[in-house]
């Protein structure tokens, strides 16, 4: 068929996949979304149709395989026409339909906000967990949308850019794709910064032929060296770092354009690994390295499957270069990350989840997200304690030790033994008695260093994990585990605790009724309580007040401006019958001291002292506003007392929308988190939202922050987040 769009898809594909019975569903496919997309354009001026195949051809030439290719010219489809998921799947069957229902997910996906932020990077983080296909078409469809941003206003584009270098390019990265992730960082960049963006490439550019000279000089030099020494199956390439790698090494890092090492680089291929090490010591006896910059990724290979030798050296011309040394198959790798394992193979046929386990395998990380991924129902911290752990514990970690038998575990900087046993087994964290670091034995506390060979000792008879042990955990993993052996631990006696409590309650105001789940779950599903066990539970932990319960089975809720009231003139006698600020300045026995009213500091906060010519030494928060403007030489250090048993004011802010019980709402989970209501103001905004600001009465920033995460439990509440003046 005549069609020079297909045909252009067409020879992306036909290379590898010779099947006709394929090739004619791609067809299908193809045609199905012309036809569905008709009339549609998108903002460029061309046929939307465009899009899709754009993004099909990215995944070819990453290899991608024909359900892919498929699902990627149907993506669009189920979302912004009337075609639908029941009919993806009956004609081009379940494995399509799926993958194309997950990319429509996270193309709904809104990073905008805060509030959003944790919940909609946990649905794209388990959506990779399900099948890694739908965040490669995620991303291939990513780099044709910043490929094309020029058509876009002005706001679209640094908003699309910016999500871009914070979600995409490093989910790029982390996947291996360099190819993808160097040219998403330096698209986006242009729309971001645009003065930085224009002024490194204009660096790049200025000197251009000279620097293509130098690379051409020292190609020629180690082919030289190379053919002398016998080393004949090679290939060398060179390159300039790109726009974006430049950029975070100046404006993060702080280094002069002059300054950085790798600006210019050598790639060396060659048949083996042995061979490798062999073209390493010949580049080393003919050029000057220099000191601390040699890394050795093929030994341990970093958590993208990247493996190759690195080193700067220094040329005879006074130029610096960074080698890279690596095998053809390592150089795929580089290039095409986890799309090198995932290329299609005509006559290999793989199951979605032998693939998967296959993936998991080669990458490391990975798999730990499927195995997070698969208990992520029992996270009490939800969505966001899960993308804290796959983020600190799995994307950002940067250090790497050994097990005994030589395997490469990877964990968060400052993590300890702890941490390297619940990554390894959460039965052996549980019964973990001690460990031995590089064959010498060490106290659980100690920081594990990249390098380290780490043994557990455990007995089957240990009672398990303390509270001491939250201290020493560095990994959000780790935390999570201990916390749910605590919790579990302590479970019975909490709900005796909270059993009894709701009793007294209920024989104080002669209510001789029994509690069920119906009741339970009729006026505290909300707070995500259904059953009685669970009530009792909250209540016992100090998360539900027993005079809720109350009032709830009494048949009536407390009035709302009598209970404001109540709290009012409780937090007022708390707040005038304690002077002491809770603060120590070192050296200092009795300062007069006072608590800032704009930053409001409470004990958790990180805190200085502001010496004032009126009223003595004022606490301040050490990121609040205000501080920028001060004397530099009348600020002094501050610090918490360890015992502090008076109660703080600081501000909420509380948007949500407009629900006529969404004040009582809050203020009875306040309540119910036994935190005193000092102020609070609330106001309807032209677009229906309202604002709630309250000024509570607390003991520290974990009360807070645990009272901020049962606020946003509510229904119709967007935000909520600490307030200043």
């Amino acid at each position: 068929m005549n069609d020079p769009l297909f045909q252009s898809l067409f020879e992306s594909f036909d290379s590898y996949i010779k099947r006709e019975s394929d090739i004619e569903l791609i067809k299908k496919a193809y045609f199905l979304s012309k036809e569905k997309h008709e009339g549609q354009m998108r903002k460029s001026g061309e046929p939307y149709i465009t899009h899709p195949v754009a993004v099909a051809k990215i995944l070819a030439d990453l290899r991608g395989g024909p359900a892919t290719l498929i699902a990627a010219l149907l993506h669009d489809t189920v979302e912004d026409t009337i075609l639908t998921l029941a009919d993806v799947e009956k004609t081009f069957g379940k494995d399509i339909a799926l993958l194309v229902d997950g990319v429509t997910k996270i193309s709904k996906l809104s990073f905008n906000t805060q509030a959003s932020q944790a919940d909609n990077h946990q649905k794209m983080l388990l959506a990779m967990a399900k099948d890694i296909r739908v965040i490669l078409i995620k991303i291939a469809d990513r780099l044709h949308n910043v490929r094309t941003l020029d058509s876009m206003s002005p706001d679209k584009q640094y908003k699309i850019a910016t999500e871009t270098l914070e979600i995409y390019a490093p989910l790029a990265h982390r996947l291996g794709i360099f190819r993808i992730k160097a040219e998403l960082e330096d698209r986006s960049l242009r729309y971001t910064d645009p003065p930085m963006y224009y002024r490194v490439s204009n660096m790049i550019q200025a000197k251009k032929a000279e620097r293509e000279a130098s690379i051409g000089h020292v190609i020629e030099h180690i082919t030289e060296l190379f053919q002398i020494s016998e080393l004949i199956d090679f290939e060398i390439k060179g390159r300039i770092k790109n726009i974006y790698s430049i950029y975070k090494k100046m404006v993060k890092d702080q280094k002069q354009f002059e300054d950085i090492y790798d600006l210019l680089a050598v790639r060396v291929i060659v048949d083996r690994v042995e061979t490798c090490y062999q073209a390493l010591g010949i580049i080393h006896a003919n050029f000057t390295p220099i000191p601390r910059r040699f890394k050795d990724y093929i030994a341990v290979p970093k958590p993208n499957m990247y493996q190759s030798l690195h080193t700067t050296v220094l040329s005879d011309d006074g130029t610096l270069f960074e080698v890279q040394i690596r095998t053809p198959e390592m150089d795929q790798i580089a290039e095409f990350g986890v799309a090198a394992h995932w290329a299609y193979k005509e006559n290999k046929t793989y199951s979605k989840e032998r693939e998967q386990f296959e993936i998991a395998q080669k990458l490391k990380w990975y798999g730990e997200l499927l195995k997070m991924s698969e208990d992520t129902d029992e996270t009490e911290g939800g969505a966001e304690e899960f993308v804290g752990t796959i983020k600190g514990d799995i994307l950002d970690a940067n250090v790497y030790v050994f097990t005994p038998k030589g395997e490469v575990i990877e964990l968060p900087k400052g993590s300890t033994p702890i941490d390297f046993a619940y990554r390894i087994h959460t039965d052996i964290g549980n019964k973990m008695v001690g460990a031995l670091v590089n064959n010498r034995i060490v106290t659980l506390d100690y920081e594990l260093n990249t390098g380290d060979i780490v043994s557990v000792k455990i007995n089957k008879n240990s009672y398990g994990p303390s509270e001491d042990w939250l201290k020493v955990a560095k990994s959000s993993h780790a935390r999570h585990k201990i916390k749910s052996f605590l919790n579990k631990l302590n479970k019975d006696s909490l709900m005796q605790t909270g059993k009894e409590t709701i009793d007294r309650e209920f024989t104080a105001n002669k209510i001789n009724e029994s509690l069920d789940d119906a009741f339970v779950k009729k006026h505290f599903e909300k707070n995500m309580i259904t059953t009685v066990s669970d009530l009792y539970l909250e209540v016992g932990k100090g998360n539900v007040s027993p005079k809720t319960v109350v009032s709830k089975m009494l048949g009536h809720e407390v009035d709302p401006n009598l209970m404001l009231q109540r709290q009012m003139e409780k937090a007022s006698k708390q707040l005038t019958t304690h002077h002491e600020t809770g603060v120590v300045i070192e050296g200092l026995s009795s300062p007069q001291l006072k608590l800032s009213n704009c930053c409001l500091p409470i004990p958790g906060d990180s805190i200085l002292g502001y010496v004032s010519k009126q009223s003595g030494i004022v606490i301040h928060t050490k990121d609040c506003p205000n501080t920028k403007q001060f004397e530099e030489n009348r600020l002094i250090e501050a610090f918490w007392t360890q015992e502090i048993t008076r109660k703080y004011p600081t501000w909420i802010k509380i948007v949500g929308g407009n629900k006529a019980t969404l004040l009582t709402e809050v203020v009875t989970t306040i309540n119910a988190s036994s935190v005193a209501i000092a102020e609070v103001n609330a106001i309807t905004t032209s677009s229906l939202e309202i604002i709630i600001k309250v000024k509570v009465s607390i003991t520290n920033l974990n009360a807070l922050q645990s009272l901020m995460v049962n606020l946003r439990k509510i229904s119709e509440i967007y935000s909520v987040e600490r307030d200043y003046k």
